[in-house]
């Protein structure tokens, strides 16, 4: 390798690349993106509709059906799924993952504009919203004011709402809580009646003097002139003065029929902070933004337009999400510092000159590793660090196997430079071996589908690029300082630490290794058993997809019974925030009534508007994995307590959007039968031990007053059934008529409805709705039709075109979500349901048998291409065969490992094990050569077991050593997310490493491949290495390793 020989000869360009790569990786980890979690674009697609005023069967039949016709021609649709409340509908597209995220957001948006023309004219809105990681809002701010008028807070709002979008590196802002300002013309039915004037005459009026059709332009000489003419609403007086038409020879104009005013719009969204009233300012962060630096810029905003507020008006910073983001990573930086301290103490053995430079390749690995992550789109968030931290207990491997040949070749007489050239070049193709291997595990989790595998990614790349470049570091920069710090004067018997160490192996391990080699079958049959007994725990210990996020921010989410009125439902949020605001630990309550919260989480997507829907966006002072748990069951021990409303507490979860941890979904065409079956499911999952918050959709029917035409009467008077449809609607919700432009260039809707007393239209304004005949008279609606209560659906979902009816349940404290599951599911097989319907799982075991799919071929990928690797290696099965005994051994610790610290076997845990075969394969490769290396030499088999046995003890402990003290502050953090993953890793390192050292030398005894015997050495080869024996080796395997006392160095 002349790569080795010009860096330790070429010191002065060595030593300026070494000072290129800190500077490199400074620079980069100054303006790498941060964020709390992954970014990364959802193939997942909102659309949502406002219909005011209809029924979910109307939504779905008038504007649900056209659009999913539409998006169902879609290539790469994997599903849609869509919920349809009163006057909403919210349809999701998912398209397989793997897709042009934002050419799939294209082509939604296109269908959904080509059908609009079929959909009908007086929906209120309907748009299509992205599902992305990035675009969640990084700010929420409060301006409160509890006593000032609307128009003011709406002013000041969007004052800042355009302060907030032009920070660089913000995407947008938006403001939240107040109701649009409206020309408000109520008219009088009674004077248009005795005028003979229909309601549509005013409509018609109105919206001809709203056209603002340019008239073009003249030439007069030599000027040419545009032509404006009668143009847009400027004012209140046009408005006023519009003529709707003419009575008894004089015209008659909209002032004379109607009251027209500024006014507010019908109240959707109350928000409020801490319970006083408020509207709330968002921002979102440009995506590759560092979010440490924006946030400054917008402090710096916020803290000017405070000091512009007016008299009464305050602002509250409710939300800043670069809080999350300091206190995850500083945690995470504090168990980084600890864990290079431990792999600090497992290196003393070595001595302090190989240990500082070994230690060297710290920095170094970790500097090009962020660089790359950098240059390749990826940012710092919590799984990327974590990948750094499992890479720091593996990046000095390669390190320490390098010094440890030099230390040999030093105490063989060579000269400290030429001991470092010849030693690395030496074994340069088994570093590269070992870190090949190690590496081939982590590549198949950079292929995982799904979301769960895009949420993830940074992680295992984080490692790899690490680990990459430790391989770099100990081919390079390793030799090149061991030839200036190393010296050869050092004791033969290695320091104080090594004697200690090798001592204890002496006294222990050698008599255990000679009773197992003399009992092979038992030593075969005990390692089986555990195996066998630790598959055991697998049920106990039970499997899960992404446990919570562990945020201090947490819902409260109130739901009260279909028709209920914004009041009703406003009453319920205030019994929650009495509850919260106040409360010791408790920092801000931001509530809002008839949505859901601006979107703070990448995977909650906020309710749409209904009357009967709060949520409570709650920041708390700080996050603490025994304490906070049990807060949040008090919490909801004194929330049920509320009647006639379902108030839940939600925590946030990691991973991608599940409907609820556990729900069935049941799947049929009749509406009436699926209320029935879902009544059916609803009493199996109250009855399943450990669930808690199990909702019904369709427990509780919705009463709605229906008007029935008397379609003979309207026949003979004369009247047509949309004209009463539209009257109906003009008197309860208003009919936008037109739009005035007022001088600030901000347009408003005129609206005419009929005269309103408080915030809501009452059931009295349908007596005075005349309805126009085709001879011009108005007929009362009371002549021509009747009112009547109905019940119809309170929401109707559907899945792939077909109705269906979700039952949801969350799961208590100290249950496992997947047994849980699997209870319910027992219980639901017994319960009979009729032809054409059926119920399916959803939730997380849904999303589990989707994730876990990718995963498990991810592991037989890992699995399979090391052992191919270890078959071309070693050129036979067996040897294959005692490398790979060490799987099943650490697969042991790993399991028990997460049954003693409570942990399921999550998706990160699976990784985990994904990860934990590359690890221990490679110390398993290391022992096995070196009895292949000794037998070569002529050493009889049992000897050469035995040998190798108590040789490689040292630098495989070492080696695990360093990768658990790693770990270590990771699995003792507590963390739901990555701690799991951590304790897999720790507990199969301890034991493949106290088993293996066992197993692996007695079924190397039983099944022995045939040795090649080696030359005798005549003494060193040409090139100044000393030869190798003729054996097939790995090549991830330390050439000639060195004798016990290889590892000393001065102490």
């Amino acid at each position: 390798m002349r790569i080795v020989d010009f860096a330790v000869r070429r010191w002065q360009f060595t030593l300026v690349a070494f000072v290129m790569l800190v500077a490199l990786g400074v620079a980069s980890l100054r303006t790498i993106p941060r964020s709390e979690d992954p970014t990364f674009p959802f193939p997942i697609y909102t659309v949502v509709a406002v219909y005011p005023g209809a029924s979910p069967v109307d939504v779905e039949q008038l504007v649900v059906d056209p659009i999913e016709d539409a998006l169902r021609e879609l290539d790469d649709v994997r599903r849609v799924k869509t919920r349809i409340e009163d006057g909403v509908a919210a349809i999701t597209v998912e398209f397989s993952w793997g897709v042009d995220a934002d050419a799939k957001y294209d082509e939604v948006v296109r269908e959904v504009n080509a059908v609009r023309p079929d959909l009908p004219a007086d929906l209120t809105r309907l748009q299509v919203d992205r599902t992305n990681a990035a675009l969640v809002n990084v700010l929420q701010v409060a301006l409160v004011a509890p006593s000032a008028p609307f128009h003011v807070l709406a002013r000041e709002a969007e004052r800042l709402e355009e302060r907030l979008r032009s920070v660089d590196g913000v995407m947008g802002a938006e403001t939240w809580g107040y109701p649009e300002r409206e020309v408000r013309v109520a008219i009088d039915p009674g004077r248009l009646a005795a005028l003979g004037l229909p309601a549509t005459r005013v409509l018609a009026a109105i919206g001809s003097e709203d056209a603002d059709i340019p008239g073009g332009s003249v030439d007069a000489g030599e000027r040419r002139f545009n032509v404006k003419t009668s143009g847009s609403y400027a004012t209140l007086d046009e408005v006023r003065h519009t003529v709707v038409g003419a009575a008894g020879g004089t015209v008659v104009r909209l002032g004379d029929v109607a009251r027209v005013d500024w006014g507010d719009a019908d109240e959707t969204h109350r928000t409020r902070f801490d319970a006083r009233r408020a509207v709330f300012v968002t921002a979102t962060l440009q995506e590759g933004e560092n979010l440490q630096a924006v946030r400054e810029r917008m402090v710096a905003v916020l803290d000017d337009a405070a000091r512009a507020l007016p008299p009464g008006v305050t602002l509250e910073r409710g939300f800043d999400q670069s809080r999350n983001v300091e206190r995850r990573l500083s945690r995470l930086g504090v168990d980084f510092a600890i864990a290079v301290l431990l792999v600090l103490v497992t290196l003393l053995p070595l001595g302090l000159r190989a240990a500082l430079v070994v230690m060297v390749a710290i920095p170094l690995s970790l500097a090009m590793g962020v660089a790359a992550l950098d240059l390749t789109g990826y940012g710092l968030n919590q799984l990327s660090i974590v990948g750094f931290v499992i890479a720091l207990g593996l990046l000095v491997d390669d390190s320490i196997v390098v010094v440890e040949n030099i230390a040999r070749f030093l105490r063989q007489g060579h000269a400290p430079r030429e001991a470092a050239v010849l030693a690395t070049r030496q074994i340069g193709i088994a570093v590269v071996g070992c870190t090949a291997t190690l590496v081939f595990a982590f590549v198949p989790l950079l292929n995982l589908p799904g979301g769960p595998g895009a949420f993830v990614r940074s992680l295992p790349v984080a490692v790899v690029y690490t680990v990459l470049a430790s391989l770099v570091v100990s081919v390079t920069i390793t030799p090149f300082l061991a030839s200036r710090l190393l010296r050869p004067d050092h004791r033969p018997e290695g320091n104080r630490v090594l004697q200690l160490l090798e001592g204890g192996i002496r006294r222990t391990y050698a008599p255990l290794l000679d009773r197992a080699l003399a009992r092979p079958v038992a030593t075969l049959g005990v390692a089986g058993a555990l195996f066998a007994a630790s598959l055991a725990l697998v049920p106990v210990v039970g499997f899960s997809l992404f446990p919570k996020a562990g945020t201090p921010q947490l819902l409260v989410t109130v739901a009260t019974p279909d028709g209920s009125s914004l009041d009703v439902t406003d009453r319920a949020a205030r019994f929650a925030e009495s509850a919260l605001v106040g409360r010791p630990g408790v920092a801000a309550v931001m509530t809002n009534v008839g949505r859901g919260n601006p979107r703070i989480y990448y995977n909650v997507v906020p309710s749409s508007e209904r009357s009967t829907a709060a949520e409570l966006f709650v920041v708390l002072d700080d996050y603490d994995a025994r304490r906070t748990p049990l807060f949040l069951d008090s919490l909801r021990a004194e929330l049920a307590a509320y009647p006639g409303a379902r108030i839940q507490v939600r925590e946030f979860e990691n991973g991608p959007p599940v409907d609820a941890p556990v729900a069935i979904r049941v799947t049929g065409a009749n509406l009436d039968t699926l209320r029935l079956l879902a009544g059916r499911v609803e009493r199996v999952l109250l009855a399943t031990p450990g669930t808690r918050d199990v909702d019904d959709p369709l427990r509780l029917a919705r009463t709605d007053l229906r008007v029935r035409i008397d379609r003979d009467e309207a026949g003979l008077l004369g009247v047509a059934t949309a004209d009463v449809d539209r009257m109906v609607r003009l008197a309860v919700a208003g009919v936008r008529a037109g739009t005035l432009r007022g001088a600030d260039g901000e347009e408003h809707p005129i609206v005419v409805r009929l005269p309103v007393e408080g915030a809501r239209q009452t059931l009295d304004a349908l007596d005075l709705v005349h309805v126009p005949s085709a001879t011009g008279a108005q007929v009362p609606l009371r002549q021509i039709a009747a009112l009547a209560f109905e019940s119809s659906a309170p929401t109707i979902q559907r899945q792939d075109g077909e109705r269906s009816a979700t039952v949801t349940a969350a799961v208590r404290t100290g249950y496992n979500t997947d047994r849980v599951t699997r209870q319910a599911m027992a219980a639901l097989a017994a319960v009979p349901f009729p032809p054409g319907y059926r119920w399916t799982p959803g939730g997380e075991f849904e999303s589990r048998q989707e994730s876990f799919g990718g995963l498990g071929t991810a592991i037989v990928v890992a699995t399979f291409g090391i052992l191919a690797i270890l078959v071309l290696e070693f050129r036979t099965f067996r040897g294959t065969l005692i490398v790979a005994s060490v799987i099943p051994l650490g697969v042991v610790g790993g399991l028990v490992a997460l049954w003693l610290t409570g942990n399921s076997l999550s998706f990160t845990a699976l990784i985990g094990f994904v990860a934990l075969v590359g690890i221990e394969i490679k110390t398993s490769i290391l022992l096995v050569d070196f009895t292949n290396q000794l037998r070569a030499e002529g050493m009889p088999l049992a000897e050469a077991i035995r040998r190798a046995g108590e040789v490689r003890f040292v630098p495989v402990v070492l080696t695990t050593l360093t990768a658990i003290g790693g770990l270590l502050p990771l699995a003792v953090q507590g963390s739901a997310l990555y701690s799991p993953l951590a304790w897999v890793i720790v507990g199969g390192l301890v034991s493949s490493t106290l088993l293996a050292r066992l197993v692996t030398p007695v079924l190397y005894a039983l099944l022995a491949p045939a040795i090649e015997p080696a030359p005798s050495p005549a003494g060193e080869t040409g090139d100044g290495a000393l030869p190798a024996p003729r054996v097939a080796r790995p090549a991830g395997a330390l050439v000639d390793p060195p004798a016990p006392d290889a590892l000393g160095a001065p102490g």
